[in-house]
């Protein structure tokens, strides 16, 4: 081998030369071919600059990739050796003939080559070559976007082949390969595979990395099939292709826009032996408003379609309904059928609650207020809007927010008969009544948690009125039941903290002072036991002062504020 390199080397010149290297490099490449060598042969062959070699050695070496690729039965499956094979021969039979190619056959022929029969054996051999890679693909299963033959085809258009990146994912890359199927007319083709490869075109996004390659050739491919959908009269089939093409970032051009009205128009209506199909029709409806959403007649007619089929579940499935009218009203937001659609299920939606059963969707207040505007005469919505803002001035007050309250009896009061005084001593007036009627409903509750609301309740209504005797009488009760509820369920520092809220002076009821005295001596008993000696000292001593009957307990533990009330024990100040 190395008296022939060196012959080469004295033939072809210095291969550091740029004319020399090309030459070198062929020369090298066919040699390593000849003796099996194809990884070598692949990586020393040129893939430009093919005309500076010689044209007899790059054709030697181009029908020996041919011989190679077609062994084994044609289950051949190397992919350096398929590129060289198609950078070889569309070099040695491009158009232009930059290797002068057909001077070499007229060389070896002994007589000029005839056009038309040179164009018919161009033909020929492009036509063989081509089935050649084609049964390749087929045997191993490759879609369009790798198919040899794909990238047979874009190299004799644009040189894309490149021999230092040929992979057994394609030997162009995956954008050139979409790009040459939709010049070629083979959009379906292209889809066909993308789909395969991607089978959910929803997530076909122009900002994604793993499609910005193909988008702008999946998105002229898209659009000549939607406009082809459009003719064979597949309305929704051609708008999802519009829509995936939008999201891949198109611009519908005015051929598309008529395609989009089109189908827009027809999808979903009745047509010779097909039904017609309401939630087909909303569906293809929907993609052409958002592909074109400024045009308002497809906008008027989707509203309207919404409504219809609002109006045809109003019954059967209020869930639907609702959502049918609330799209209505996004897409026409003053449309007055879907508006009436909607308060017509919100006057249901209040009968039900005021009834007292569970409503079809949850009530807002805001939604109650609107339909009130629309309709002052409905009485459904200004009960439910007394009873709402009665709930919240008795929750508030319970809670201690006074000022709260007030402001939801003054909304209670608005929402009645609109008549009448709004000053401190009404207001105060119903919200004592509010309180008290929401007393007698809890005093029916024998749970810890009604008997605590029965406490706060009455709590609130002497925060309000003040210590009148038949409240504060009733109150005390309340605190004393809830106290020997606890002492019965809970643990003793449940009763004390009830003690500590001071809701009860000592020396009012034996009872409760009783309570409370077993509460600390219990729980006296219980730190003792744990260790916690000092702790149950202090409960000793405080059992103690209850029991002797704490005429004045403020000092019990260090001084409390002094109060107008008498009967201040200070029980705040025991802890």
């Amino acid at each position: 081998m190395r008296p022939l390199l060196q012959h080469i080397q004295r033939t072809f010149g210095n291969p550091d030369a740029d004319d020399s290297a090309v030459r070198y490099a062929v020369l090298r490449a066919a040699l390593a071919a000849r003796v099996g060598n194809w990884p070598e042969a692949v990586r020393r062959c040129p893939d430009s600059d093919l005309d500076l070699a010689p044209t007899g050695v790059v054709h030697t070496l181009a029908v020996s990739t041919l011989r190679r690729l077609g062994e084994d039965g044609g289950r051949y499956t190397d992919s350096g050796t398929a590129a060289l094979a198609i950078v070889l021969w569309a070099h040695l039979l491009d158009e232009d003939d930059p290797g002068d190619f057909r001077a070499l056959l007229a060389g070896r022929r002994g007589a000029p080559v005839p056009d038309e029969l040179w164009e018919d054996a161009r033909r020929h051999l492009l036509g063989r070559i081509t089935d050649l890679l084609h049964a390749l693909d087929v045997r191993a299963g490759r879609d369009a976007l790798a198919a040899w033959e794909t990238a047979w085809e874009t190299e004799r258009a644009v040189l894309a082949v490149s021999l230092s990146d040929a992979g057994p994912d394609g030997l162009i890359p995956l954008g050139c390969a979409a790009r040459h199927l939709v010049v070629r007319g083979r959009h379906h083709v292209l889809l066909e595979a993308y789909t395969a490869r991607h089978p959910d075109p929803a997530t076909w996004t122009a900002d994604s990395p793993g499609h910005r390659a193909c988008a702008d050739a999946l998105v002229q491919a898209l659009s000549e099939r939607g406009r082809d959908l459009v003719r064979a009269k597949k309305w929704s089939e051609a708008l999802a292709d519009f829509s995936t093409a939008a999201r891949l970032g198109h611009t519908l051009g005015a051929e598309d826009r008529e395609a989009v009205l089109h189908a827009g128009k027809n999808v979903g209506r009745k047509r010779p032996g097909r039904d017609y199909s309401p939630v087909t029709r909303i569906q293809g409806l929907e993609l052409a408003h958002a592909l074109l959403p400024e045009d308002g007649p497809l906008a008027a007619e989707l509203t309207a379609e919404l409504v219809r089929q609002g109006g045809e579940v109003f019954g059967s499935d209020p869930l639907q309904s609702r959502n049918r009218f609330a799209r209505a009203l996004v897409v026409s937001p003053h449309d007055r059928n879907a508006r009436s659609g909607l308060d017509n299920h919100l006057r249901g939606d209040l009968r039900q609650a005021l009834d007292g059963a569970q409503p079809g969707e949850k009530i807002r207040t805001d939604a109650v207020r609107g339909l009130l505007r629309r309709d002052p005469d409905c009485a459904p919505a200004r009960e439910w809007l007394r009873d709402h803002y009665a709930g919240q001035a008795v929750a508030a007050a319970s809670g201690g927010r006074t000022a709260a309250a007030r402001s939801a009896v003054r909304n209670m009061m608005r929402y009645g008969d609109g008549k009448g005084l709004f000053g401190e001593d009404s207001v105060d007036s119903v919200l004592v009544d509010l309180l008290r009627e929401a007393t007698r409903s809890a005093r029916a509750e024998s749970t810890r948690a009604g008997m605590e609301r029965r406490v706060d309740l009455l709590s609130a209504t002497v925060g309000i009125v003040g210590l009148a005797r038949g409240i504060r009488e009733e109150r005390d009760a309340a605190v004393l039941g809830l106290a020997e509820h606890l002492e019965a369920t809970a643990s003793p520092s449940d009763v004390i903290e009830l003690f500590l809220r001071d809701l009860m002076r000592t020396g009012v009821s034996a009872r409760f002072d009783q309570t409370v005295k077993t509460a600390y001596l219990r729980r006296a008993a219980t730190r003792e036991a744990e260790g916690d000696f000092g702790g149950a000292q202090r409960d000793r001593a405080c059992a103690e002062r209850i029991g002797a009957g704490l005429p004045d307990q403020g000092l019990l533990f260090g001084p409390a504020p002094r109060r107008r009330n008498h009967h201040d024990s200070g029980q705040e100040a025991l802890f």
